[in-house]
């Protein structure tokens, strides 16, 4: 009984395991997801891509039962596996054994022998990587690095709650169908030439993408784009612009693809590395970075980045000689038909997203004078609440979320979150954070801005093979030591190296969005690196220029010096 029990324990956390890597390590490879897609421009009509998008979409947020595929090793030990298995203790023995530099406190030389453990088994995957996240709670106290309250205190942070309101928030919009009836409104008012049917592709997946996880914007609106297509080559077959049918093809997928990660920095939970720059801001400095705040400047980078992307894949890239697109309205129409008209639970859940929304923009300057207290985790918990105590008019849901829609939330990312932050805390209360900027003192000589440009180059192309969430925690508490370290304020390399780790536009296995993109069969891997390189490039160049002009600006601060408050 008890061994039984235990197997089904350790099947369950495998299973959280390669939900977060869909979510976070970008392992999206999925055979049957490919096949559909492929299909869906060749030969079916409007109405059934419709359904085919409802329930890929209701796919994607059944994490708690994805299909094994057959390339994936599984909870089996791989020698990858085995290598970082072994490695990850050794390195932890050996550092606090071996390791004795000058400077550093034996607390602090804990840390980093925890920390390099746990980012082996990361990195690796040698198990579960919610489990590998739950390592700082043994091994930092066991090591005298801290107390043991201090270390569970990091797994309830508020950027915790704010992300489990979020996945709340975003699973009731899924469940219902919301994020399609909006996505597609956006779509049918943009306009239905071929630029703007682009254009409106990328501006409701973007959307979507900053309240809603970008797999699911992506699998939901893909097979829309390809449905449009199809409607588009059967009035065109043997025409003078048949020619231009695959770029057409290209645009709306590599559109739509990279509108979902691009929209993901638009707010705190639109991407973990945002999240996980808050709650490090929090940890190391006691500062708070506003859901309204990081909006104010978000916002506008996506909005740039976006028209950016619309005009190098339509008026560089694949640009077409055509002006009208046959069917292309009408099958837009169909898939707005085929949704029927707006539920009672879909109303429902577009008021408490406006609520929560509203609430989250303006907490910083109107709510926190009136209600002492609050935050934006505080109210995400209100909202997840309130989403599962209103009733519904529908005969086998009750109500609009029930607890087994619980199961969907991803809570393996949350305990990912929650080690970021414990060995944040690590970093700080020991003074390795203070050590390894003493260590950098060395790069004093080199011109800050060069500096921020380097270290924003190194996320954005090491995020590429990396996960984001996992980049993001293991490097901004390095760079916070070294902006100190620099004399300039932490947010100048901080936020630029938190945006840059979303921002992986060339590989497949970069975002889930990428590998989406790659399962439809329209792409290939050097479309995708050559599109993807001026991306990469041109997300380089706008955040830096973001950060440097634009932040300073909307936040009052001064990057080229610390505050009082950072010291």
């Amino acid at each position: 009984m008890a061994a039984s029990y235990l197997h089904s324990l350790w099947g369950n956390l495998w299973v959280s395991h390669r939900e977060i890597k869909e979510l976070l390590t970008f392992s999206w490879r999925r055979k049957a997801p490919r096949a559909e897609l492929v299909k869906a421009g060749s030969g079916v009509d409007s109405a059934s891509a419709s359904s085919r998008t409802e329930a890929r979409t209701s796919e994607s947020t059944k994490s708690s039962e994805p299909a094994q595929e057959s390339g994936d090793p599984g909870p089996g030990y791989t020698p990858a596996r085995i290598i970082g298995l072994i490695l990850g203790p050794l390195l932890f023995v050996g550092t606090l054994v071996f390791f004795d530099p000058e400077g550093l406190s034996p607390e602090g030389k804990a840390v980093l022998a925890s920390t390099l453990w746990i980012a082996t088994w990361w990195i690796t995957e040698a198990i579960p990587i919610p489990v590998t996240s739950l390592l700082p709670v043994a091994l930092l106290p066991l090591t005298g690095a801290l107390e043991g309250d201090a270390v569970v205190a990091a797994y309830g942070d508020d950027i915790i709650f704010l992300f489990l309101g979020g996945f709340s928030l975003a699973l009731a919009m899924e469940k219902w169908n919301l994020h399609q009836r909006i996505a597609l409104t956006i779509v049918a008012a943009i306009g239905t030439s071929p630029r703007r049917i682009i254009l409106g592709f990328m501006v409701a997946t973007g959307f979507l993408s900053m309240w809603v996880s970008n797999t699911a914007a992506t699998m939901m609106m893909i097979p829309v784009g390809l449905a449009v297509v199809y409607q588009a080559s059967l009035s065109m077959r043997g025409g003078e612009h048949e020619s231009d049918l695959g770029k057409f093809e290209k645009s709306i997928v590599f559109g739509i693809g990279y509108a979902a990660t691009i929209g993901g920095l638009g707010t705190l939970i639109g991407t973990p590395p945002l999240a996980v720059l808050s709650a490090t801001v929090g940890r190391i400095f006691g500062e708070s970075i506003g859901f309204g705040t990081w909006m104010m400047f978000g916002v506008p980078i996506v909005v740039i980045l976006l028209a950016l992307a619309w005009l190098y894949l339509t008026s560089i890239k694949f640009k077409v000689g055509f002006t009208h697109l046959p069917g292309g309205a009408e099958s837009i129409r169909d898939e707005k038909r085929a949704l029927g008209r707006m539920s009672f639970e879909e109303k429902v859940v577009f008021c408490v997203f406006l609520a929560v929304a509203f609430m989250w923009v303006t907490r910083s300057f109107i709510w926190e004078s009136i209600i002492p207290g609050i935050s934006d985790g505080v109210i995400a918990v209100i909202a997840t609440v309130i989403l599962f105590t209103l009733p519904t008019r529908n005969r086998e849901e009750k109500k609009i979320l029930r607890w087994e829609d619980s199961t969907k939330i991803p809570w393996g990312i949350l305990l990912l979150f929650g080690g970021g932050l414990a060995i944040a805390a690590g970093f700080v209360e020991t003074g390795l954070s203070a050590w390894i900027g003493d260590q950098l003192r060395t790069l004093d000589g080199i011109n800050v801005i060069l500096i921020i440009v380097l270290a924003t180059t190194l996320v954005l192309f090491l995020t590429e093979i990396t996960s984001n969430a996992a980049t993001s925690t293991m490097i901004l508490p390095v760079m916070a030591a070294f902006a100190v370290s620099l004399g300039v304020h932490p947010y100048a390399l901080m936020v630029p190296c938190a945006m840059a780790a979303n921002c992986a536009f060339m590989l497949p296995v970069g975002t889930p969005p990428n590998a989406i993109m790659f399962g439809t069969g329209r792409i290939s891997i050097m479309d995708m690196v050559k599109s993807g390189f001026w991306l990469n490039l041109l997300a380089l160049i706008f955040i830096t220029l973001g950060v440097l002009y634009m932040l300073p600006v909307m936040w009052g601060v001064d990057l080229m010096s610390i505050p009082a408050a950072f010291q």
